[in-house]
């Protein structure tokens, strides 16, 4: 995809530029929250986020708001003040998820890496063993250092222990291989402005049978009303009818089916060595400029590259540039990277050598 010469080329952490067809959906006339017409896009999306996800599980839809309502849903339905969480944190959104259990009142217990590397596995499934937790939260792909974590093992570990296995895929999903079964997953979320390839607006979540047997032990209701899983399932689920909760966003449903269907037609595995590839020559055409990556080979995240700029230049100033001269966005560092790192996003359709081509000659123009 390229953009037109009036639309910012979105280069950072998300959103990314949409579809010619998501756009067109976004545009269809609106249908009533419980119209006929609308329950079955809704059904199929919930369908085809099975296959992205790599699930079975019933209990998989779109959250009607933003990704880090996904975290938060999922958090204030299956987590109560007492219950132990452990969190990996070796970014801003695995602090997320330690602050919001904070607040929940939960006995929250960390697991930390240096930002730009992984958790280490056996550290984390040690406290699983250790701690015998409720809960159990990694971040699939840290935004905030274009870290890719490692899954394997962890989801026996947890079982073993009686432990849920949370997983933040925001940026990882369709653009990274994600298996929700064979992780052994319990509580997932996303969000539909990254390697989806759709606006911000929706969380899909997926949730296990597993978890939904915990979700039954509840010692007291959820204390939400937005987020209430029995109430929301009441009207996605529409076992024996469906009851009116919330008016669900209908064209970001629209946008999210048709996005979802271009994924599915182009192939899950088609789509990540897509952003593989992106992702290399991205590291390859600004390497020879000095952009030297943050994180180490085989834990990178490849829908977003973290790199560290040349000696004396200043990343703020060179950043303005791109947007306001050349209508391109880059992202900066968060937290101890601020200042020192871009964050480069090639997510969904700008996953492209076109979108790196673009950003580099623009670059070099900037710094000749």
């Amino acid at each position: 995809m390229i953009t037109s010469i009036d639309e910012t080329l979105l280069l950072g952490p998300g959103p990314c530029n949409i579809s010619n067809s998501v756009r067109d959906a976004l545009a269809r006339p609106l249908l009533g929250h419980l119209d006929p017409g609308f329950l079955e896009i809704m059904e199929s999306v919930k369908s085809r986020l099975r296959r992205v996800f790599d699930t079975q599980n019933a209990v998989t839809f779109p959250v009607s708001a933003t990704g880090s309502a996904g975290m938060e849903f999922l958090l204030v339905n299956f987590l109560e003040a007492g219950d132990t969480i452990v969190v990996g944190v070796n970014g801003v959104f695995g602090g997320r998820i330690a602050a919001l259990s904070e607040k929940l009142g939960a006995k929250v217990v960390r697991v930390e890496a240096e930002w730009g590397r992984a958790i280490d596995r056996e550290a984390f499934c040690e406290a699983v063993r250790r701690e015998s937790p409720k809960v159990a939260a990694l971040v699939s792909g840290e935004t905030s250092t274009g870290v890719y974590q490692p899954m394997d093992g962890v989801g026996d570990v947890c079982r073993e222990s009686g432990a849920l296995l949370f997983v933040d895929c925001v940026t990882s999903l369709a653009g990274m291989p994600v298996h929700i079964d064979s992780w052994g997953a319990d509580i997932v979320f996303s969000g539909t402005q990254k390697c989806l390839g759709a606006p911000p607006g929706l969380a899909p979540v997926t949730v296990s049978n597993r978890a939904l047997e915990v979700y039954r032990t509840r010692s007291r209701p959820t204390p939400s009303f937005y987020f209430d899983l029995d109430a929301i399932l009441a009207y996605v689920d529409g076992e024996g009818g469906r009851s009116y909760h919330h008016t669900a966003p209908i064209s970001m449903v629209f946008a999210l089916d048709a996005a979802l269907g271009e994924i599915l037609e182009e192939g899950l595995e088609a789509r990540w060595k897509r952003h593989a590839e992106a992702a290399a020559y991205l590291r390859s055409e600004l390497g020879e400029m000095g952009f030297t990556p943050l994180v180490p080979e085989g834990e990178r995240l490849n829908p977003l590259t973290t790199l560290r700029l040349p000696e004396g230049i200043d990343e703020a100033a060179i950043r303005g540039r791109l947007l306001t001269e050349h209508q391109i966005e880059v992202g900066a560092g968060l937290g101890p990277l601020a200042g020192k790192i871009w964050r480069v996003g090639l997510m969904a359709s700008n996953a492209r050598e076109e979108s790196v081509d673009r950003l580099v000659s623009t670059v070099k123009g900037i710094l000749s």
